[in-house]
């Protein structure tokens, strides 16, 4: 079976940057996604389109193909009313390269990076950390099959990516190898940490929205 639209797609892989691992999944780990359905990159999707289960692949993407180009127009100086929480601001929070879950106009979840932590103002980069990166993925198809109904129409079950046998984050947790969430984590569903998370042993990231941490989390320290 070929990947192709509306079918359920498990591939391993490995994604370096600039000549360093960022991120990787195993065939015991893999990563799953339903094919043509937007989940992933539009020009990764094309990369893999057509392979069979055991084919392996290959492929760089420009900054334009991946997560865009690096731009001074997503860099913001925000006030530090902004992290305010309870009536006081989370200065625990406001760490140079922190990523911080927050807001915008729309009421949507963006990522911002700590950048500079100023008196009374926090400068932000709301671009994707990805961004201007050149992206080169190898890796193999783990595995394909036709999707459900339902899938189709509720997507994939919830699971965990923490990559780990003993991740406590919740469902659709995203952490990566090198978690370090710990055993009490209140990550919960739709956990976004990434591979650095350090949430710690008495992460509190729980919430409606779930947890937004980032790639380079902190919490735990």
């Amino acid at each position: 079976m070929k990947v192709e639209q509306k079918k359920v797609v498990a591939l391993s892989y490995e994604l370096t940057v600039e000549g360093a691992l960022a991120d990787k999944a195993t065939a015991e780990k893999p990563l799953e996604y339903i094919h043509g359905t937007g989940m992933l990159l539009p020009r990764f999707e094309e990369e893999v389109a057509g392979k069979e289960v055991g084919e392996s692949f290959e492929f760089t993407l420009s900054p334009e193909e991946g997560y865009g180009v690096y731009s001074s127009d997503y860099i913001f100086e925000l006030p530090k009313s902004a992290f305010e929480m309870d009536g006081h601001v989370r200065e625990d929070l406001l760490v140079v390269g922190r990523i911080i879950p927050m807001l915008s106009d729309d009421g949507s979840v963006v990522q911002g990076t700590v950048k500079e932590v100023k008196p009374d103002s926090v400068l932000m980069d709301f671009n994707h950390p990805m961004a201007g990166k050149t992206l080169h993925f190898t890796g193999s198809v783990v595995s394909v099959r036709d999707a459900s109904e339902e899938e189709l129409q509720h997507g994939l079950a919830h699971k965990c990516h923490c990559h780990k046998d003993d991740c406590h984050c919740g469902d659709d947790c995203n952490c990566g190898d090198d978690c370090n969430c710990g055993d009490d984590c209140k990550c919960g569903d739709d956990c976004k940490c990434g591979d650095d998370c350090k949430c710690g042993d008495d992460c509190q990231c729980e919430g409606e929205d779930g947890c937004h941490c980032g790639d380079d989390c902190h919490c735990g320290e």
